[in-house]
């Protein structure tokens, strides 16, 4: 199994205080999206990153390998919304894990 880091860019600094209805409703989504992957192993760890430059989300997975990573973020919720938001997507070639 590979890891990787997924970093959500939001399409602001401020976003996660003036979220719109529509982005409030995307990103609900893409938290539920986020725990089924965890309950199912395939998220490591997730959530929001408290960055003063402006929050921006983190994500963990544990998968085969790119191809189902890339898969997985591009089929989030908050993407197939398009709000805006974008992911960064980067290998962990030595990541240990409990």
């Amino acid at each position: 199994m590979a890891h990787f880091f997924c970093r959500l860019l939001p399409p602001r600094p401020g976003f996660a205080q003036d979220m719109t209805a529509a982005e409030m409703q995307a990103m609900q989504a893409h938290v539920g999206y986020w725990t089924a992957l965890a309950q199912a192993g395939t998220a490591v760890v997730f959530g929001p990153v408290a960055d003063p430059a402006g929050f921006w989300g983190l994500g963990v997975l544990e998968v085969a390998g790119e191809a189902e990573a890339q898969a997985i973020t591009r089929d989030d919720p908050a993407i197939l919304a398009a709000i805006g938001l974008r992911y960064e997507v980067l290998p962990m070639p030595r990541a240990t894990t409990r």
